[in-house]
Protein backbone atom coordinates (compact mmCIF):
# COMPACT_ATOMS: atom_id res chain seq x y z
CA UNK A 1 0.00 0.00 0.00
CA UNK A 2 6.26 7.12 0.02
CA UNK A 3 10.35 7.49 2.36
CA UNK A 4 13.08 8.22 5.06
CA UNK A 5 15.54 5.86 7.08
CA UNK A 6 13.52 3.36 9.30
CA UNK A 7 14.48 3.66 12.98
CA UNK A 8 13.64 0.52 14.05
CA UNK A 9 15.45 -2.52 12.42
CA UNK A 10 12.08 -4.42 11.02
CA UNK A 11 12.47 -4.45 7.61
CA UNK A 12 9.45 -4.05 5.00
CA UNK A 13 8.58 -7.56 5.61
CA UNK A 14 5.74 -7.40 7.94
CA UNK A 15 3.81 -4.90 5.60
CA UNK A 16 3.87 -7.33 2.74
CA UNK A 17 2.83 -10.11 4.70
CA UNK A 18 -0.05 -8.05 6.46
CA UNK A 19 -1.09 -7.51 2.56
CA UNK A 20 -1.19 -11.23 1.62
CA UNK A 21 -2.97 -11.91 5.05
CA UNK A 22 -5.60 -9.69 5.01
CA UNK A 23 -6.89 -10.27 1.79
CA UNK A 24 -7.36 -7.47 -1.16
CA UNK A 25 -3.68 -6.41 -2.50
CA UNK A 26 -3.78 -5.87 -5.79
CA UNK A 27 0.30 -6.21 -6.06
CA UNK A 28 1.34 -9.75 -5.43
CA UNK A 29 3.60 -9.94 -2.43
CA UNK A 30 6.39 -11.67 -4.23
CA UNK A 31 9.31 -9.75 -2.80
CA UNK A 32 9.60 -9.64 0.93
CA UNK A 33 12.50 -8.27 2.21
CA UNK A 34 14.66 -9.61 4.85
CA UNK A 35 18.68 -9.17 6.01
CA UNK A 36 21.33 -11.47 3.93
CA UNK A 37 25.08 -11.64 3.29
CA UNK A 38 25.28 -8.31 1.92
CA UNK A 39 23.15 -5.54 -0.64
CA UNK A 40 24.25 -7.06 -3.50
CA UNK A 41 27.23 -5.66 -5.07
CA UNK A 42 29.52 -7.16 -7.90
CA UNK A 43 27.63 -9.93 -8.89
CA UNK A 44 26.91 -8.33 -12.31
CA UNK A 45 22.75 -9.24 -12.68
CA UNK A 46 22.33 -5.55 -12.59
CA UNK A 47 23.39 -5.16 -16.54
CA UNK A 48 20.81 -7.85 -17.15
CA UNK A 49 17.87 -6.52 -15.45
CA UNK A 50 18.51 -3.13 -17.69
CA UNK A 51 18.29 -5.44 -20.64
CA UNK A 52 15.04 -6.79 -19.94
CA UNK A 53 13.52 -3.83 -18.19
CA UNK A 54 10.99 -2.77 -21.10
CA UNK A 55 9.59 -6.15 -21.55
CA UNK A 56 6.82 -6.98 -18.66
CA UNK A 57 4.86 -10.55 -19.02
CA UNK A 58 1.31 -8.59 -19.72
CA UNK A 59 2.07 -5.26 -21.26
CA UNK A 60 -1.53 -5.36 -22.85
CA UNK A 61 -3.70 -5.79 -19.68
CA UNK A 62 -1.88 -3.01 -16.98
CA UNK A 63 -3.24 0.00 -17.76
CA UNK A 64 -7.16 -0.81 -19.09
CA UNK A 65 -10.29 -2.54 -18.12
CA UNK A 66 -8.27 -5.76 -16.61
CA UNK A 67 -7.60 -4.21 -12.74
CA UNK A 68 -7.97 -6.32 -9.74
CA UNK A 69 -10.88 -5.72 -7.36
CA UNK A 70 -9.41 -3.33 -4.23
CA UNK A 71 -6.66 -2.16 -6.17
CA UNK A 72 -6.36 2.10 -6.41
CA UNK A 73 -5.78 4.95 -9.46
CA UNK A 74 -3.15 7.21 -8.09
CA UNK A 75 -4.05 9.43 -10.96
CA UNK A 76 -7.09 9.66 -9.92
CA UNK A 77 -10.72 7.53 -9.61
CA UNK A 78 -13.85 7.76 -7.93
CA UNK A 79 -13.53 10.88 -5.28
CA UNK A 80 -16.31 9.21 -3.32
CA UNK A 81 -14.46 6.00 -3.70
CA UNK A 82 -11.39 7.46 -2.12
CA UNK A 83 -13.33 9.60 0.35
CA UNK A 84 -14.40 6.26 2.00
CA UNK A 85 -11.23 4.79 1.65
CA UNK A 86 -9.78 7.82 3.97
CA UNK A 87 -12.68 7.18 6.27
CA UNK A 88 -11.50 3.57 6.29
CA UNK A 89 -8.15 4.35 7.41
CA UNK A 90 -9.20 6.91 9.82
CA UNK A 91 -11.86 4.82 11.33
CA UNK A 92 -8.22 1.96 11.69
CA UNK A 93 -5.90 4.48 12.41
CA UNK A 94 -8.32 5.47 15.61
CA UNK A 95 -8.25 1.44 16.37
CA UNK A 96 -4.62 1.32 16.56
CA UNK A 97 -4.15 4.66 18.71
CA UNK A 98 -6.79 2.73 21.51
CA UNK A 99 -7.12 -0.36 20.51
CA UNK A 100 -3.77 -1.30 20.01
CA UNK A 101 -2.79 1.74 22.38
CA UNK A 102 -0.76 3.15 19.86
CA UNK A 103 -1.81 6.59 20.74
CA UNK A 104 1.15 8.40 17.98
CA UNK A 105 -0.09 6.47 15.48
CA UNK A 106 0.08 8.78 12.33
CA UNK A 107 -2.79 9.87 10.28
CA UNK A 108 -2.92 8.62 6.92
CA UNK A 109 -1.93 10.73 3.78
CA UNK A 110 -4.65 12.44 2.42
CA UNK A 111 -4.59 10.10 -0.45
CA UNK A 112 -5.73 7.75 2.17
CA UNK A 113 -2.76 5.52 2.21
CA UNK A 114 -0.80 4.78 5.46
CA UNK A 115 1.90 7.09 6.39
CA UNK A 116 4.56 4.80 6.06
CA UNK A 117 7.85 6.58 6.84
CA UNK A 118 5.87 7.83 9.85
CA UNK A 119 4.74 4.15 11.27
CA UNK A 120 8.00 2.76 11.21
CA UNK A 121 9.35 5.67 13.47
CA UNK A 122 7.07 4.43 16.07
CA UNK A 123 7.85 0.79 15.62
CA UNK A 124 9.17 -1.22 18.41
CA UNK A 125 12.69 -2.78 17.78
CA UNK A 126 11.68 -5.63 20.04
CA UNK A 127 8.58 -6.86 19.08
CA UNK A 128 6.92 -8.41 16.51
CA UNK A 129 6.00 -5.68 13.91
CA UNK A 130 2.72 -5.22 15.24
CA UNK A 131 2.39 -1.69 13.89
CA UNK A 132 2.43 -3.17 10.45
CA UNK A 133 -0.38 -6.25 11.49
CA UNK A 134 -3.53 -4.25 13.32
CA UNK A 135 -1.61 -4.50 16.45
CA UNK A 136 -0.67 -6.77 18.85
CA UNK A 137 -2.68 -9.99 18.04
CA UNK A 138 -4.67 -8.53 15.53
CA UNK A 139 -7.16 -6.50 17.63
CA UNK A 140 -7.55 -3.76 14.61
CA UNK A 141 -7.72 -6.46 12.02
CA UNK A 142 -11.02 -6.04 10.95
CA UNK A 143 -10.65 -2.42 10.48
CA UNK A 144 -7.38 -2.94 8.63
CA UNK A 145 -9.53 -5.42 6.34
CA UNK A 146 -12.20 -3.01 5.69
CA UNK A 147 -10.22 -0.28 4.76
CA UNK A 148 -7.90 -2.25 2.52
CA UNK A 149 -11.30 -3.81 0.72
CA UNK A 150 -12.03 -0.01 0.11
CA UNK A 151 -9.00 0.65 -1.96
CA UNK A 152 -10.09 2.41 -5.18
CA UNK A 153 -8.37 0.94 -8.14
CA UNK A 154 -5.11 1.67 -9.53
CA UNK A 155 -3.41 1.53 -13.11
CA UNK A 156 -1.24 -1.48 -13.14
CA UNK A 157 0.63 -0.40 -15.88
CA UNK A 158 1.64 3.03 -14.55
CA UNK A 159 2.42 0.61 -10.93
CA UNK A 160 4.80 -1.46 -13.32
CA UNK A 161 6.38 1.56 -15.04
CA UNK A 162 6.87 3.23 -11.10
CA UNK A 163 7.94 0.22 -9.67
CA UNK A 164 10.09 -0.22 -12.78
CA UNK A 165 11.90 3.26 -12.41
CA UNK A 166 12.33 2.82 -8.88
CA UNK A 167 14.47 -1.06 -9.68
CA UNK A 168 16.94 0.88 -11.69
CA UNK A 169 17.21 3.63 -9.27
CA UNK A 170 18.26 1.25 -6.99
CA UNK A 171 20.97 -0.60 -9.08
CA UNK A 172 22.57 2.76 -10.11
CA UNK A 173 22.76 3.52 -6.52
CA UNK A 174 24.88 0.64 -5.76
CA UNK A 175 21.99 -2.40 -5.12
CA UNK A 176 23.30 -4.16 -8.14
CA UNK A 177 20.78 -7.36 -7.51
CA UNK A 178 17.53 -5.09 -6.76
CA UNK A 179 14.95 -7.60 -9.22
CA UNK A 180 12.90 -5.99 -11.50
CA UNK A 181 9.24 -6.50 -10.80
CA UNK A 182 6.82 -8.19 -13.31
CA UNK A 183 3.71 -8.17 -14.99
CA UNK A 184 1.40 -11.26 -14.29
CA UNK A 185 -2.16 -11.81 -15.53
CA UNK A 186 -2.54 -7.96 -15.76
CA UNK A 187 -1.11 -7.11 -12.40
CA UNK A 188 2.17 -5.71 -11.17
CA UNK A 189 4.58 -7.92 -9.17
CA UNK A 190 6.77 -6.11 -6.59
CA UNK A 191 10.82 -6.54 -7.38
CA UNK A 192 13.07 -6.04 -5.10
CA UNK A 193 15.28 -8.69 -3.46
CA UNK A 194 16.40 -12.00 -5.61
CA UNK A 195 15.58 -14.63 -3.61
CA UNK A 196 12.77 -14.20 -1.22
CA UNK A 197 13.04 -17.76 0.86
CA UNK A 198 17.42 -16.71 1.09
CA UNK A 199 17.32 -13.11 0.66
CA UNK A 200 20.61 -11.66 -0.68
CA UNK A 201 19.94 -7.80 0.05
CA UNK A 202 21.04 -6.51 3.48
CA UNK A 203 18.25 -3.78 3.77
CA UNK A 204 19.46 -2.91 7.25
CA UNK A 205 22.42 -1.50 5.65
CA UNK A 206 23.99 2.33 5.25
CA UNK A 207 23.73 1.73 1.72
CA UNK A 208 20.70 0.08 1.18
CA UNK A 209 19.56 2.99 3.27
CA UNK A 210 20.80 5.60 1.29
CA UNK A 211 19.83 4.18 -2.22
CA UNK A 212 16.28 3.72 -0.50
CA UNK A 213 15.85 7.27 0.50
CA UNK A 214 17.46 8.58 -3.02
CA UNK A 215 14.92 6.14 -5.33
CA UNK A 216 11.80 7.19 -3.12
CA UNK A 217 10.20 9.72 -5.19
CA UNK A 218 10.02 7.15 -8.27
CA UNK A 219 7.36 5.16 -6.48
CA UNK A 220 3.77 6.10 -7.05
CA UNK A 221 1.87 6.86 -3.80
CA UNK A 222 0.92 3.52 -2.01
CA UNK A 223 3.82 1.01 -3.84
CA UNK A 224 5.55 2.47 -0.68
CA UNK A 225 6.51 -0.68 1.07
CA UNK A 226 6.16 -2.70 -1.52
CA UNK A 227 9.29 -3.29 -3.25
Amino acid sequence: MTTTSRRAPVSGAPRLRLAALVAAPVLALSAACGSGSGDGDGDGDGGKQDQVASAPESPGKGGGGDKAKGSADPSGGDKAGKSAFFDAQMTYVRCMRTKAGLKDYPDPKLSGYLNWPEIDKIVDPNGGGEEYKGGKDGVCGDELRAAMNLEPKRDQQQDFESMLAHAKCMRDKGVSRFRNPTMADGNAQPGGEPDPTSPKLDTKSPAYEEAREACASKLLDGLDGMQ
